[in-house]
């Protein structure tokens, strides 16, 4: 009935918390979470959202700038999920915080109480990171989808004072290990192949050229532009 009720609502945002809901499990199997925190964590994620089912329709999908008022009342959705799933008999807490908290940061600064570091359940840190991925990747009416290497380049900014640095390490490390093998361009247009990955600095990888080896860790103007298409 929820899905339901969120598909009715915003296919976007329905969308959204399905590939949310992917994510932030694989992110938790990852992180060899129990299974009764993958149960919570995958419920969790997929119902983050839930509460933009009590957002106005014209403020969900505003293509311009919200005014102070609709964007209070966007941030309220946590707000609002949070007391939908709490009042589910099935529901457990942890799936309710997650609605709850999916906005808070590691510094204070997130949204709606302001909390940071311990004070956040574990299980909203793994949806923010998945949530944050997912909503730079994605294309929307008020901003374009970003291409996937500047997405990761911002969560890796992100993991010093925003992103749980933990969650975002392994996020990192794991999706930069799947792109072994894969041809790349660089900032000067030059191309390559990631061959090795940096664990404690994935971004900075190792790249075959036709003609020698980049390593991006002593090379700090070059990053990486673009994962090219393979032919």
């Amino acid at each position: 009935h929820l899905f339901y009720e969120l598909n009715a609502k915003d296919e976007y945002t329905y969308r959204h918390t399905i590939c949310v809901g992917i994510i932030a499990t694989l992110i938790g199997k990852w992180l060899n979470l129990s299974m009764q925190e993958l149960e919570d964590l995958t419920l969790g994620a997929s119902l983050h959202d839930i509460g933009k089912t009590k957002i106005p329709t014209d403020i969900l999908n505003k293509p311009g700038k919200l005014t102070k008022e609709e964007f209070e009342e966007m941030r309220y959705h946590t707000v609002y999920g949070y007391n939908l799933l709490k009042n589910i008999d099935s529901i457990n807490e942890n799936v309710a915080l997650i609605a709850l908290q999916h906005h808070e940061r590691e510094d204070g600064k997130g949204y709606p109480m302001g909390l940071g570091g311990t004070q956040i359940n574990y299980l909203s840190k793994i949806v923010a990171v998945a949530d944050v991925f997912h909503a730079m990747s994605s294309a929307r009416v008020y901003h374009e989808a970003s291409p996937f290497y500047a997405v990761m380049n911002q969560m890796q900014q992100d993991a010093f004072g925003k992103l749980d640095p933990g969650i975002v390490l392994t996020f990192l490390n794991k999706m930069m290990n799947s792109l072994v093998g894969k041809k790349v361009r660089l900032t000067d247009k030059s191309e390559g192949t990631i061959t090795l990955i940096n664990p404690y600095d994935p971004l900075r990888c190792l790249i075959q050229t036709d003609t020698h080896l980049i390593d991006l860790k002593y090379n700090p103007s070059l990053q990486v532009e673009r994962i090219l298409d393979e032919d």
